[in-house]
């Protein structure tokens, strides 16, 4: 098990400060990772989440970071047993008992992660969190990564030729797309991606594109097929123990509610998504023998029909949750647009 101080991973303006506030801190939370060391979750996301929290208390909250301490499906239950106190979990990994969450990976949404994550928050404010899926966690932000691409080491020019190939596919809307388009899936959490492309247990891997520095897919896949607006955007909540925050003095809950946790967080951490999906398509583009192939209408106008399939189970999936999931999705896309 590795711990990382957060201050290492920021830049050398943010250290000096941060590491002054670490310093004098009355509460330092124990954050579990389950991304690799240099992965954009590790190096800005939780970075950033240490700033907010420190400038909310007056550097009386500050966290430390550590790596491997459970596999990403065990976050959850990690973070409701105290074994650490705030984790980064995705959804898709716990089936069965996330389902409205699925509402925001649905495909066809149009804008950015932030725009994405800040509708997610809203939508859960007003629909979703009455089906209380978060329970025995505090839920403290929620966000999505950008549209995932199918990455994979030999070119894929066509839809059809995913039909048969063996992908990794995440759980939630990226499972339900995936069997839509005749892939067969292979489940392994992100941190297993590169070896099971390495090892060729599996053909290819449906990915942000983020992914392709994140988890060195330029050296394993070496294509991406990229759809407008993604296959699905993946799901993902921040956590934390309830007894960690409740034995916060009401002053300091009270400065992270109003100015950290929900909205707030949420756009930071979609943004900071956006931000390496530009460096993973950075890294492709600059790589020898990488290529990103766009899809062409033929194959736009065939996913448009299975994404409006895939839509139509999700909302009738949400709505048997007690969630009037048509109005959460109408509020969504307003919202997208709108940022």
């Amino acid at each position: 098990m590795k711990m990382i101080k957060l201050t290492t991973l920021l830049a050398s303006a943010a250290l000096a400060v941060t590491g002054v506030a670490a310093f004098a801190a009355d509460h330092t939370l124990t954050i579990s990772s389950w991304a690799p060391p240099t992965h954009g979750i590790n190096a800005k996301m939780w970075p950033k989440f240490v700033e907010m929290v420190e400038e909310a208390t007056d550097g009386k909250v500050t966290a430390e970071l550590k790596l491997g301490i459970a596999p990403p499906p065990a976050q959850m239950d990690l973070i409701q047993d105290g074994a650490a106190d705030a984790s980064i979990i995705f959804h898709g990994y716990q089936p069965g008992r996330f389902v409205t969450t699925k509402l925001i990976e649905l495909p066809g949404y149009e804008g950015s992660a932030e725009a994405a994550s800040v509708a997610y928050w809203r939508a859960y404010e007003k629909f979703l969190s009455k089906a209380n899926e978060h329970r025995g966690v505090k839920l403290i932000a929620l966000h999505t990564h950008g549209p995932a691409q199918l990455h994979s080491n030999a070119a894929v020019t066509d839809m059809s030729q995913i039909s048969g190939l063996k992908v990794r596919i995440p759980g939630g809307v990226g499972g339900d797309v995936g069997s839509a388009l005749g892939a067969t899936g292979i489940k392994v959490p992100a941190p297993k991606v590169y070896e099971t492309l390495a090892s060729n247990a599996a053909d290819g891997v449906v990915m942000p594109m983020e992914s392709r520095k994140g988890f060195k897919l330029t050296e394993v896949a070496k294509n991406v097929y990229e759809v407008p607006g993604g296959l699905y955007r993946g799901s993902f909540a921040f956590i934390m123990n309830e007894d960690t925050f409740a034995d916060l003095p009401a002053d300091l809950q009270a400065a992270l509610d109003d100015k950290v946790f929900g909205e707030p967080l949420s756009r930071e951490i979609g943004k900071i998504w956006d931000e390496i999906d530009a460096i993973g398509r950075e890294a492709t583009t600059a790589t020898d023998g990488n290529a990103i192939n766009a899809a062409s209408a033929a194959d736009l106008d065939k996913f448009n029909a299975i994404a409006a399939d895939v839509r139509t189970k999700v909302i009738a999936e949400v709505s048997d949750a007690g969630i009037d999931a048509q109005a959460a999705y109408d509020q969504i896309k307003a919202d997208m647009a709108a940022n």
